[in-house]
């Protein structure tokens, strides 16, 4: 069975990685795809992800918050979902694939990428809640599915909006089913446990994280949102903590890390395919680590409470910094300055003899941490790929529940595989979701761009006033 799943992934690389050959390096067309629509939005909006920053998180403080708002949670509480969808294994592990693909400079790119994914993220996440669904019952739902099925119609192109969602909820609701975080989580427990090749403790472990993962789901999006609201700052808090400790530890390499950083990344003869090596890995990774064009996110801030759809995208502009800028970069330099990039490692593995340099037991940290983060992933993306399923089946409780069944039994397969299966049928699946979702929004980019405008002209406007009776 495991044969026929490592050449099934084989086949799925060949086909949704297809490239052409620049300057000698294979690059990707799904990743230009991508790039090129993050760079478009970024001057489409005229560098919002610059002038909207402050905007966003008065958002997230509450200072605009409006408890009788249509919607399902808080805006902080969608957020909190969103982030434990990105904030994951992409910043741990993604991070040490790309070096060990593209090298150091791979990171820098990965830095890059994160601001320009800031616009798109809040372009998908603005169309996500302007076109959101209000379901039979009167609750609230949405995502590239909905906001491509109804944002066409609105235009008169129903059929077109009926099959760039369909073909976006298909691809979800097996995109989602997130067993490169079961990999990569049962990775670190590994290294640190020494169960080697024992497939038995592999199946085990995968069979507890989909049990765990099964109870929290059944409780719907209310309940996702109060365990994420939790875990996200302890697991962001203690990953962040240990990477600073880290770079205290090795303090003296660290303006020698970020210059080798730096300069791998405009090396035209780096071993790992210079310049366009270094920004494919980086690009590919950053992608899957910040989810900004695929839209996955934007299913979680679809029932965020707000009567303006720019509002919430402003607050979905802080993922990509806080996911890939931040996080991505701290963990990228605790590799670099601790040396472990030189190591041969090409996962996970990576980032624990990072961690395995302040001390022996230090890689048990990252080993929570890990789980923390492979977790909130897991139950975010299974709302996700509910939604999709829900998109394609209709709301039948039986049916959501054998979906469900479905994705939690899916899980521990990524237990007993290879990274670079895990990591090749995911990102296949993932990049995807990308091509129906950027199509949509280069279609309503100037519908996002005159919403943006609007609210952040009036929203400057009320803090004048409010400046001037104080």
């Amino acid at each position: 069975m495991l044969d026929a799943i490592d050449a099934f992934s084989a086949a799925l690389v060949q086909t949704v990685f297809a490239s052409v050959q620049i300057a000698g390096v294979n690059v990707q067309l799904i990743v230009l795809w991508l790039a090129v629509a993050m760079v478009f939005f970024t001057l489409r909006l005229g560098f919002l992800n610059l002038r909207a920053t402050p905007l966003a998180i008065d958002i997230v403080r509450g200072k605009r918050a409006d408890a009788s708002a249509p919607g399902e949670i808080s805006q902080q509480a969608a957020l909190a979902t969103a982030l434990s969808g990105t904030v994951g294994l992409g910043n741990i592990a993604g991070v040490a694939i790309a070096i060990s693909l593209g090298g150091p400079g791979a990171a820098f790119w990965m830095f890059v990428i994160g601001f320009f994914a800031m616009s798109l993220k809040f372009a998908e996440v603005t169309l996500a809640v302007k076109y959101r669904q209000v379901t039979h019952d009167g609750r609230y739902t949405g995502g590239p599915m909905w906001s491509l099925r109804n944002a066409f119609a609105a235009r008169g192109k129903a059929r077109l909006g009926k099959v760039l969602g369909g073909v976006y909820a298909f691809f979800a609701i097996f995109a989602f089913i997130q067993i490169i975080q079961v990999n990569q989580s049962y990775s670190q427990l590994n290294v640190i446990m020494g169960f080697g090749e024992d497939k038995i403790a592999a199946l085990i472990y995968g069979l507890f994280i989909a049990t765990a993962a099964g109870v929290v789901l059944i409780g719907g999006v209310t309940s996702i949102a109060r365990v994420t609201s939790t875990l996200v700052p302890f697991m962001g808090g203690l990953y962040v903590i240990g990477v600073l400790i880290i770079l205290a530890v090795n303090v003296a390499q660290i303006p020698s890390a970020v210059w080798v950083i730096v300069t791998e990344a405009f090396n035209p003869t780096a071993i790992h395919g210079g310049v366009l090596g270094a920004f494919v890995a980086g690009m590919r990774r950053a992608i899957y680590s910040s989810e900004a064009g695929v839209g996955s996110s934007a299913i979680a801030h679809a029932v965020a409470k707000t009567r303006e759809p720019a509002s919430e995208g402003c607050v979905a502009l802080l993922e990509p910094f806080i996911d890939t800028v931040v996080i991505c970069s701290a963990t990228a330099l605790a590799i670099v300055v601790s040396g472990a990039w030189k190591l041969g490692m090409n996962d996970i593995a990576m980032t624990s003899a990072a961690f395995g340099t302040v001390s022996v037991w230090f890689p048990y940290v990252l080993a929570v941490a890990v789980f923390l983060f492979a977790f909130s992933t897991i139950i975010a993306t299974g709302y996700y790929a509910l939604q999709a399923w829900k998109f394609l089946a209709g709301e039948s409780r039986v049916l959501s529940r054998l979906y469900m069944l479905f994705f939690c039994s899916a899980l521990p397969i990524g237990a007993v595989i290879n990274v670079s299966t895990a990591v090749n049928i995911i990102d296949s699946l993932f990049f995807l979701l990308a091509i129906p979702n950027i199509i949509g929004l280069y279609f309503f980019s100037g519908e996002i761009a005159r919403e943006a405008n609007a609210f952040v002209r009036d929203a400057t406007q009320k803090s004048r006033s409010r400046e001037e009776t104080v």
